[in-house]
């Protein structure tokens, strides 16, 4: 029973699968055939301290000579470098943790091998060229480069405008196309990337003229990775994340042309494709561990219900239709993917892990943004969700709600049958 279910709070997931089980008396099996996924910040740490809960829940599980009985992963909507974090986890923990087990918000773009060659241009921040090559995107370029080829256009930089005024300079002709658009997270200057990427999406990658008819233009493939809203950082109220900068872009694209700005791929929790992703990579870490037997279910740890909770839970439903489909071929049933909007479909990769997961259960912690001491406000029901990702309250309830990680992975544990013998 959690803390907050002790002194009769009602934290709004105590519902009859939130009852604390019984431990179980049977001997552990030699083997899993669960994996567990971790959201890091908010979970396993915050900021970069890690939680003491989170040291306890490593303990768990992993033996005496420190190496893991369960295959484990991270999932999270940051957009490092994934060797810093790996690094960084394996250094809280004591564990090894390789960058291959660390999924972040752009990671399942490697997925997106259409565009590896293309002509794209990468909006980010720190390390945003590392991590595009690292993707696997070959023929990269800058907000800085479209800056440089075209001097013209920021004219939102009143400094630019000074040197444009001095020296007006020539649009650059050969510079190639822009094919497709990668936004990694959101950029340092929101002014100048807007209008530049509004430049670029009315003149279909070449603004060297302005479009005859903006209604009727051909729209460059997007990629966005994590659509976050809000993010929780130190301060006292939640900060801008990509999200904002994506609901900027889409208004000023509807207001230009009266079209909707259309998504080739969003990437990052909640969407199906990162828990795709993180099961083809959770399924590599079995293999890498020894283990043999299939993983046939996966939890997740998450501490946000918008995203984490939301993201598994629409994983979850993903999969038992794909898993009906499977066991029903001869049946008139549509494939699950088809049922997804165009935005969130998962690209038939052979390379992918075959798909053993049967069903996902979401755990939710109350060390980060969800605080179970938090009164119920009417403000709360205003949806922070991406569009193209439908408001559907019942998302956002987990399987299993608890005080902290450690309380997480010992109910797992249990459930499991997988307590140490």
């Amino acid at each position: 029973m959690s803390k907050s279910q002790k002194n009769g709070h009602d934290d709004g997931y105590n519902t009859d699968a939130n009852e604390e089980s019984e431990p179980s008396q049977n001997a552990p099996v030699d083997e899993p055939d669960f994996g567990i996924l971790f959201d890091v910040d908010g979970v396993l740490a915050r900021g970069s301290n890690p939680l003491d809960p989170a040291v306890q829940a490593m303990g768990l599980l992993s033996d005496d000579s420190g190496h893991l009985r369960v295959p484990v992963a991270f999932v999270t909507n940051a957009t490092n470098r994934s060797q810093d974090k790996a690094g960084q986890i394996q250094k809280w923990f004591g564990i090894q943790v390789t960058p291959d087990m660390v999924i972040h918000a752009p990671t399942p773009a490697r997925l997106l091998t259409k565009y590896h060659d293309k002509h794209v241009l990468i909006i980010g921040q720190e390390h945003r060229i590392e991590i595009a090559e690292d993707l696997g995107f070959s023929n990269i370029c800058t907000i800085e480069d479209i800056q440089r080829a075209y001097p013209l256009l920021d004219m939102v930089d009143h400094e630019n405008r000074q040197r444009v005024a001095k020296d007006p300079g020539q649009d650059d002709h050969g510079f190639p196309t822009v094919e497709a658009i990668l936004m990694i997270g959101e950029p340092a200057q929101w002014e100048s990337c807007l209008q530049l990427l509004v430049d670029l999406l009315l003149t279909e990658g070449k603004p060297t003229k302005s479009p005859k008819s903006r209604s009727a233009i051909k729209q460059l493939p997007i990629i966005a990775c994590n659509m976050d809203l809000v993010y929780m950082a130190e301060a006292c109220m939640p900060r801008f994340g990509h999200g904002a900068f994506l609901v900027c872009l889409e208004a000023l694209f509807k207001k230009l042309t009266g079209k909707d700005l259309e998504y080739t791929a969003l990437v990052g929790k909640p969407c199906e494709i990162t828990y795709r992703y993180a099961e083809h990579t959770i399924s590599q870490v079995a293999k890498q561990l020894g283990f043999t037997r299939p993983l046939t279910k996966l939890y997740f740890i998450g501490d946000n219900p918008n995203v984490d909770i939301a993201g598994a839970n629409l994983y979850d439903r993903y999969l038992k239709k794909v898993w009906y489909h499977k066991e029903n071929a001869n049946e008139s049933s549509l494939h699950p993917m088809s049922e997804l909007p165009s935005s969130r479909t998962i690209p038939d990769c052979s390379h992918l892990s075959e798909q053993n997961v049967r069903e996902v259960n979401s755990v939710l912690v109350g060390t980060g943004v969800y605080d179970p001491t938090h009164k119920r406000k009417s403000d709360d029901d205003i949806y922070h969700g991406h569009r193209d990702i439908a408001n559907e309250p019942d998302l956002y309830k987990p399987t299993k709600f608890v005080d902290d990680v450690y309380h997480a992975i010992k109910h797992i544990l249990e459930q499991e049958k997988f307590l140490r013998s």
